[in-house]
C-alpha cells in the first residue's frame, strides 16, 4: 500500500483541496474527500495522546508505553499493527474506485507528521506552502466571518503550522516534494508536471483542467474541504494570490494580529517558504500605506452562517447565552445518557 500511497501536506487554507483535485482528476488516481484516520492513530499513547476522552489519557498512555515495551518487535511491529489497519481502509477505497493510487488530504496531518513519516515511510509526500498571510487571510475570511481577533484566540494557526511543516522540510526522512502556491496557479502546467514525475504517474491535461475529468460534478459536490470557491472552478487561477492585502490591510485591527502573528514566527522557519519576518513585516507595511476600502464580502449562505457563528460564540464563556448552552447541554446528557 506504502508505494500506491501518495500524501498532500499543507495548512488549512493553503491551497491543499485545488492542489488535491488536480491531482485527483488523473485517471490512476482517486481522491476521497478528508479522512482524517491517520490523526486519531497518532494519539492512541505511545507517540501523543488526548486530554480529554470517555477513558483516562493518562493511564492509556502509560499503558500503550509498557505495552509496545512488551511486543517481541518493539515500536516496529507496533506500526506494523497500526499500519495494518489504515492498509485495510485504504485498500478498500481503492477497489472501490477503481484507481491505482490513493491520495490523501488531511491538513490536520502536518501537525502529525513525525508519526505519519514512520508509518509510511516509502508514501510521497507532496508538500504545499503559501504566503503566511495568504493563508491567515482566507482561514479568517472562511470560518470567522473576517474578525482576526477571534480567529486567532481561537487558534493560532501560523503558529503551529509555520514550525511543522519546516520541520517536515528540513529534516524528513522521506520522499517529498515541495510546490508553493503562488507557483502552482501561476504555472500549473509546469508545476504539476514535476509534481506528477515525482509521483511516478504520467501527466495528463485534465490534472490542470480538472474541471474537465469526468466526474468532475460529483467531486466539486462532495467537496474535498473547501467551503467556498475550488468547487466553482474549473482550473487554477490566480485570483487569491494577493487578495489577502485587501483583507488585512484595511483593517487596523487586522493588522495588530499580523504584527503578533510576526512577532511568533522566526526567519529560520519562514526561510524554508521562500520568506522572512522582515521580509513579511516590510509587506504588511507597504501595503497598510495603499490600503483602500475594504473589500466587499459576498452575503452568500457559507457567510452568513459564519457570521452567524462568530456573533454567537463572541464572549459565550461569560455571557447569558453561554449560561443558557451549557444548561441546554446538560439537560441533554442526562437525557440521554
Amino acid at each position: 500500500m506504502q508505494e500506491r500511497l501518495f500524501f498532500v501536506i499543507g495548512s488549512p487554507r493553503s491551497g491543499s483541496t485545488l492542489l488535491a483535485r488536480m491531482l485527483g482528476a488523473h485517471s490512476d488516481v482517486h481522491a476521497p474527500a478528508e479522512p482524517h484516520l491517520l490523526t486519531p492513530l497518532a494519539n492512541l499513547g505511545f507517540y501523543g495522546a488526548v486530554e480529554k476522552a470517555p477513558y483516562d489519557p493518562i493511564i492509556t498512555q502509560q499503558a500503550a508505553r509498557e505495552l509496545v515495551r512488551q511486543l517481541p518487535g518493539g515500536e516496529a511491529q507496533y506500526l506494523d499493527a497500526l499500519r495494518a489497519y489504515s492498509d485495510a481502509i485504504y485498500s478498500a477505497l481503492l477497489a472501490d474506485a477503481g484507481a491505482q493510487y490513493l491520495l490523501e488530504k488531511t491538513p490536520a496531518y502536518a501537525l502529525e507528521l513525525d508519526f505519519i513519516a514512520k508509518l509510511y515511510p516509502k508514501a510521497r509526500y507532496v508538500v504545499l506552502t503559501r504566503h503566511p498571510f495568504a493563508i491567515w487571510s482566507s482561514y479568517v475570511e472562511s470560518f470567522f466571518a473576517g474578525d482576526h481577533a477571534v480567529a486567532h484566540a481561537h487558534n493560532p494557526l501560523l503558529e503551529r503550522y509555520v514550525p511543522a511543516l519546516t520541520r517536515f522540510l528540513k529534516n524528513g526522512d522521506v520522499p517529498k516534494h515541495h510546490v508553493r502556491y503562488e507557483e502552482l496557479v501561476a504555472d500549473p502546467e509546469a508545476q504539476v508536471g514535476a509534481i506528477a514525475k515525482f509521483l511516478g504517474i504520467p501527466f495528463e491535461p485534465n490534472m490542470v483542467n480538472y474541471g474537465e475529468a469526468p466526474g468532475a460534478e460529483k467531486v466539486a459536490a462532495r467537496g474535498l474541504g473547501d467551503p467556498v470557491t475550488v468547487a466553482r472552478e474549473s482550473r487554477p487561477t490566480t485570483q487569491s494570490v494577493s487578495r489577502w492585502m485587501e483583507d488585512i490591510a484595511a483593517n487596523p485591527s487586522a493588522l495588530a494580529v499580523a504584527r503578533k502573528i510576526l512577532d511568533g514566527l522566526s526567519d529560520a522557519d519562514l526561510e524554508h517558504w521562500g520568506y522572512t519576518t522582515g521580509g513579511l513585516s516590510l509587506e504588511l507595511e507597504s501595503a497598510a500605506k495603499t490600503a483602500g476600502a475594504p473589500r466587499k464580502r459576498p452575503l452568500d449562505r457559507h457567510a452568513l452562517e459564519r457570521r452567524l457563528l462568530v456573533s454567537l460564540r463572541r464572549n459565550i464563556h461569560q455571557n447569558a447565552f453561554g449560561r443558557l448552552v451549557r444548561r441546554i447541554r446538560f439537560v441533554c446528557d442526562v437525557l440521554l445518557r
